[in-house]
């Protein structure tokens, strides 16, 4: 699966809309969608805030892997 369509499967498995996760970043809703939707790519520090708020891996996230992994902790 694509990064793409792993942050809008996870959002929308939780009922949440762009603005609440723009929220969550910091970021506008529009600037969240260009992320959704691949026009631009999602940097680092914001996919490790997503990994953190989502509590899973950022292999997940990112596709690089299909098993769900729980956010590492210190």
């Amino acid at each position: 699966m694509r990064y793409t369509e792993r942050l809008r499967s996870m959002r929308e498995e939780r009922n949440l809309t762009q603005k609440n996760i723009a929220g969550v970043l910091g970021v506008s809703q529009r600037t969240y969608s260009d992320y959704e939707s691949g026009r631009l790519r999602i940097p680092v520090d914001r996919l490790l805030t997503l990994a953190k708020y989502y509590d899973c891996s950022v292999d997940y996230i990112s596709g690089a892997s299909d098993f769900l992994r729980l956010y590492p902790s210190r």
